[in-house]
């Protein structure tokens, strides 16, 4: 009998993982698997036209975008309830996305649904809202998780809980290896438009006072797209700063770099797997970090600091965030060999909790558990 697997994503970085999830349940359960779901293009790759590829309208960032397609995603939700309901589904696996996916968990649940209910890439609900641990236990019958902290959390409210290892490491285990290089400055601003007109002219103001002390430094960036790239280097002309510019060329920069500055997110944990010694950097407009501070329960924003517990990489966020700031963290680690070494020592024990190369299948392996379909 075939497993029925109804899979829900809303992101770019969702997609990629769903996709992998798919290929991992087809490695192990072909033929006996029918997909269907809303994702993006990896997931409608694998899973043919049963994928309804909507990433383009649903990933979006930020309350106010939201509420201005509302209407959109009110209508979404009801057709994909419609869907679920259409193809009576073993399985839902809800990935990441937590506005859209809890919501529907307790809509599925409210509407009688029977079937199982999966959670890949837990939502940080432990930064921002552990109330909603317990609701999500009783809604849930799974929950895959990719950072070992997260695992007791979830268990100690009764919810079935996998630690499959982070997909990073599945990513970046095959990236060819580069020898870092003597005086160079990594800057990295981040893959959002908002987030590089933030954060890049500060980089770049940093980056110049640091050639006045450091004369023979070098500075380099990646940027994320070819439109990034543009405005990028527009913005390090107007700055009058001759910096080396690459497209989508991130992580071999994060090997050649001496040092480095990394905007809040994804790419802190990509550099510490890279042991690129660094400082991390955020700022957004102040009402969204007041509100951001009353709501997130955690001391630090950077993942490396959460999984270490401690700050291992020095945050400067909002005001902090500034040149005078930034150069003297930076100046630290461009003068001295050892401070490096030591931090790169850090962040490699950080890196090795991160689980070993096989999350997809190890999160295919527990979806098929909870419903009963492993093969001999």
């Amino acid at each position: 009998m075939s497993l029925r697997c109804f899979l829900i994503s809303g992101e770019l970085s969702g997609d990629t993982h769903g996709a992998a999830l798919m290929e991992s349940l087809r490695q192990q359960q072909q033929p006996d698997i029918t997909f269907s779901g809303l994702g993006g293009p990896q997931m409608n790759a694998v899973g043919g036209d049963t994928i309804d590829n909507w990433i383009g309208e649903a990933a979006v960032v930020g309350l106010w975008e939201v509420l201005k397609k509302y209407g959109y995603f009110k209508k979404r939700f009801s057709q994909a309830l419609d869907a679920i309901a259409q193809f009576t589904p073993d399985v839902v696996v809800l990935i990441d996305y937590p506005g859209f996916n809890l919501r529907m968990a307790t809509a599925l649940r409210e509407q009688g649904y029977q079937g199982k209910i999966a959670y890949y890439i837990s939502p940080q609900v432990w930064a921002w809202n552990r109330r909603r641990i317990p609701i999500m236990a009783r809604l849930l019958d799974l929950m895959i998780c990719i950072f070992p902290f997260e695992k007791p959390l979830y268990e100690d409210s009764g919810l079935r809980t996998v630690f499959a290892g982070n997909p990073l490491v599945d990513e970046l285990s095959n990236v060819p290896h580069l020898s870092r290089e003597e005086n160079l400055l990594g800057l990295f601003p981040g893959s959002r438009e908002r987030e590089v007109r933030k954060l890049f002219p500060l980089m770049l103001d940093t980056a110049k006072q640091l050639l006045a002390t450091f004369p023979n430094l070098e500075i380099a960036t990646a940027a994320a797209n070819k439109t990034l790239a543009q405005a990028m280097q527009e913005m390090a002309d107007e700055a009058n700063l001759p910096l080396s510019l690459t497209v989508g060329d991130a992580h071999a920069l994060m090997q050649r770099a001496t040092c480095g500055v990394v905007a809040s997110g994804t790419a802190t944990l990509e550099a510490a797997w890279f042991g690129l010694p660094y400082c991390l950097v955020y700022r957004v407009a102040w009402p969204t970090y007041f509100i951001g501070k009353a709501v997130v329960k955690v001391d630090f924003l950077g993942i490396v600091n959460i999984l270490a517990g401690r700050e291992v990489v020095k945050e400067l966020l909002q005001h902090q965030a500034n040149p005078v700031a930034l150069s003297k963290e930076l100046t630290r680690l461009l003068e001295s060999p050892d401070t490096r070494r030591a931090l790169q020592a850090e962040l490699d024990d950080i890196v090795s909790r991160l689980g070993e190369v096989g999350s997809h299948k190890r999160a295919a392996l527990a979806i098929l558990e909870l419903t009963g379909s492993v093969h001999g």
